[in-house]
Order: structure tokens, then C-alpha cells, then sequence
């Protein structure tokens, strides 16, 4: 039987993000168990940088409820991930998490493949801003097959079944786990199939989500021409392998370069004043509202 991991990325409880994680796992016909985690239930610090993960088989030095997380990803044989909409972007829990993903790099051959839909959920129709972009985003850097990746709206928790059209967005997604891709609805980048661009001018573009460059035509549809670069990130398993390299690779850098980057650095070291959190002692006694 599958395990089908549900990612909510909203503190919300019961909310549209968790109603329509659990509804696309009631359309799917396969027998699966399924499994949710609510990010900000877990305790995850920023990451530091550090690179240590990578030389210790994904094990990071910050002690916190991060192994917890990656363990659920790794059992899962497929996701789906939810997120509302904050200021025209997704909750932010998706990237605290996700910039933790250096420890994934270790475990490419585990994550490779999984299939995986995402929702994204706006309270007001058109004002999702970069709320899919920054779910593809997350799906691709967990190195997950994107089979569909939509957009629902609805405010209040439950809203988005004022809509009845929403049911079929969400049995099409669940179908398209174990199935076939859902087919996209506007022009594509032909290299990672990411559909948010910006145009720079010139008929120059830049993918979004591959953040590869190239150029676009209108010949009756509009065309891109995008191709490949030099140093990619998650295309195929190869390229997440040798991303995984080059990052090791900093250390050496590092120590070959070090006492030309403190030089710099220590240039700066006195600019400014620093502003730090005050200490607050918890007496208990605070006014109630």
C-alpha cells in the first residue's frame, strides 16, 4: 500500500490548505495510507550555512525537529503540499523549511522521482502573486515529479467548496499523482516545464523556476527558446548530484582563498550598530486583553 504524505503550509487547522490536502487523498482510488505534517507544528531553525550536512550523510549539527520531516519524506512514496497565500506569496513556513534542504542533497537516490501535486489556496481571485511559483519551487527542490500544480480560492476555512468546480480541480489532481501529468493551460518553458517568466526587454526572457535564460516569439502562440545552462540544479538526478559536488567544493575554495576573503571582510567588521533582541523576563502577570 502507498504512503502519501501531506505538507501543509499553513497554521491554520482545518483550514482550506489541510481540507484540500485531505480531498485530493479521498479522489485518489489507489489504497494509501496517509500521513500530514502542519510545518509549523515542528520546531525548524534557519539554517547556518555551515555545509556540514553535506560530509555527514545529511545529518545537520542544528538540534531540532528537522529529522523528523526529512523521515516522513523519505517513507512517502508521493506528496501533496498545500499553502495559503500571505501577501501575494506562500506561507513563508515552505522556504524556512526548504532552505534547510542542503541535507537532502546526501539522499538523491531516496528523494529522485517521487510524484507530487501542489495547492496553492488565495483569499481574493487573481491575488496569489508568486504562491504556485514558490510551491513548484519547493516540489522541485525536494527533487519530486510535479504532476500538477493548482490554484484555488477561498478565504474562510471551507470556502473553497463554494465552488463546485474546485472538487474536479482537486479529483484531476489526484488522479494525476499515480497517472498522467495534468497538461498545462499557458505557454511552458520547454526546459523544467515551470510556466512564470520575466521578460527583460529585447524578446529576452528567464524562467522563473529553472531560472535559465532565452528568448521568446509570437508566431500565432507565444514560443520560448530556452536552453539548458552550464550548471543546473534539479533537471535530472545527474544534475542534483553534481550540484551536490560543486557545493562540497566550497570548502576547498574556501580554505585556497581565505586570507584574501578576510581582508575583505574584516574591512566591514565595525560599520553599523547592531540592534538586538531585548530580554524580556516571562512573568506570567502580562494584561490580559
Amino acid at each position: 500500500m502507498k504512503t502519501i504524505l501531506g505538507i501543509i503550509g499553513s497554521p491554520r487547522k482545518l483550514g482550506n490548505c489541510e481540507i484540500a490536502v485531505k480531498a485530493v487523498s479521498r479522489y485518489i482510488r489507489q489504497p494509501h495510507e496517509l500521513k500530514i505534517l502542519r510545518i509549523s507544528d515542528f520546531d525548524i531553525r534557519p539554517c547556518r550555512g555551515c555545509y556540514t550536512c553535506l560530509f555527514k550523510e545529511g545529518r545537520c549539527v542544528i538540534q531540532d525537529d528537522l529529522p523528523d520531516i526529512w523521515e516522513a519524506l523519505f517513507e512517502a512514496d508521493a506528496l501533496i503540499v498545500a499553502a495559503p497565500t500571505y501577501f501575494l506569496g506562500p506561507n513563508a513556513t515552505l522556504k524556512h523549511l526548504l532552505d534547510r534542504g542542503l541535507s537532502l542533497l546526501p539522499h538523491i537516490e531516496t528523494l529522485w522521482g517521487k510524484p507530487a501535486v501542489g495547492i496553492g489556496i488565495a483569499g481574493i481571485p487573481g491575488k496569489e502573486g508568486y504562491t504556485l511559483l514558490g510551491i513548484q519551487n519547493f516540489l522541485r527542490f525536494l527533487l519530486t515529479h510535479i504532476k500538477g500544480c493548482e490554484i484555488l480560492y477561498g478565504a474562510l476555512p471551507g470556502e473553497i467548496f463554494f465552488n463546485k468546480d474546485n472538487e474536479t480541480v482537486l479529483s484531476n489532481l489526484a488522479s494525476s499523482l499515480f497517472g498522467s501529468a495534468l497538461a498545462s493551460k499557458s505557454p511552458t518553458c520547454p526546459v523544467c516545464g515551470g510556466d512564470t517568466f520575466r521578460f527583460m526587454g529585447d524578446g529576452r526572457i528567464r524562467c522563473m523556476l529553472c531560472s535559465n535564460p532565452g528568448t521568446f516569439r509570437k508566431e500565432g502562440p507565444v514560443f520560448f527558446d530556452i536552453c539548458p545552462g552550464s550548471h543546473e540544479m534539479f533537471l535530472s538526478k545527474e544534475s542534483a548530484v553534481k550540484h551536490s559536488e560543486w557545493l562540497k567544493g566550497m570548502k576547498a575554495r574556501f580554505l585556497e582563498q581565505k586570507n584574501q576573503l578576510k581582508k575583505i571582510t574584516i574591512d566591514y567588521l565595525k560599520d553599523g550598530t547592531w540592534i538586538k533582541p531585548s530580554t524580556r523576563e516571562d512573568t506570567g502577570n502580562a494584561e490580559k486583553p
